[in-house]
């Protein structure tokens, strides 16, 4: 059973939507005794980072995410459920994340040439000759994929950066470290792209051992 975690800033439908196209099972939960139960973790998330922390606080789900991805199951993060797995962000009052990567979230900064917030489809890459994160199976080199964010984050480790982009500043557009994936991209509204690199996570084995380090 996957789990699309609810705390009331996700896209949740057109989330599970995508993953019941594909054939799996899905359950759209606020409760942390479903993140403790699950098989695979889905956050997703819209919005800004300290109202999200916040709500997950407030729902008692800090701890039960924590607990999902250090015990090996497969998470996958989506837009600010990839930025809220760092240590703190630039938004708002500055709040600090889950802490499970390390880095912290900024603000593109203003510029003539680009828009804020970074709206629409941009090619993304694997940094240098890097490969092996199971969820870029069959997914093209400079592959496009849909943003919609205004904030980006930036890894202390660059081994976990699993593919950039290029918005005036070159960015993670997706985190990969064992069975701990991200993309700061909406996979659910990248078209044949995105169906792919989900329809890969659903394929994962159900813990890490069999997974190769992205």
């Amino acid at each position: 059973m996957i789990v699309v975690v609810d705390y009331g800033m996700g896209n949740l439908r057109s989330v599970s939507k995508a993953l019941e196209s594909l054939g799996a099972s899905v359950r759209v939960s606020s409760e942390p005794m479903a993140v403790a139960a699950a098989d695979k973790l889905i956050l997703p998330g819209v919005g800004a980072f300290p109202a999200a922390m916040r709500e997950l606080s407030a729902r008692k789900l800090v701890e039960p995410i924590k607990r999902f991805i250090a015990s090996g199951k497969p998470y996958l993060g989506i837009c600010l459920g990839l930025q809220l797995l760092f240590e703190s962000s630039e938004e708002g009052e500055g709040a600090a994340g889950l802490g499970v990567l390390k880095g912290t979230v900024k603000r593109f900064a203003p510029a003539a040439s680009r828009k804020i917030p970074h709206m629409g489809w941009n090619d993304v890459r694997r940094p240098g000759a890097r490969d092996g994160c199971p969820l870029l199976r069959d997914v093209p080199d400079g592959s496009f994929v849909y943003f919609v964010h205004s904030y980006y984050a930036e890894p202390a480790e660059r081994a976990v950066t699993a593919l950039e982009t290029d918005y005036g500043v070159r960015f993670a557009a997706m985190v990969c470290r064992d069975s701990l994936f991200a993309t700061q991209f909406h996979p659910e509204k990248s078209q044949a792209i995105g169906l792919r690199l989900l329809k890969n996570f659903i394929a994962l084995p159900m813990s890490n051992t069999s997974l190769g380090r992205g």
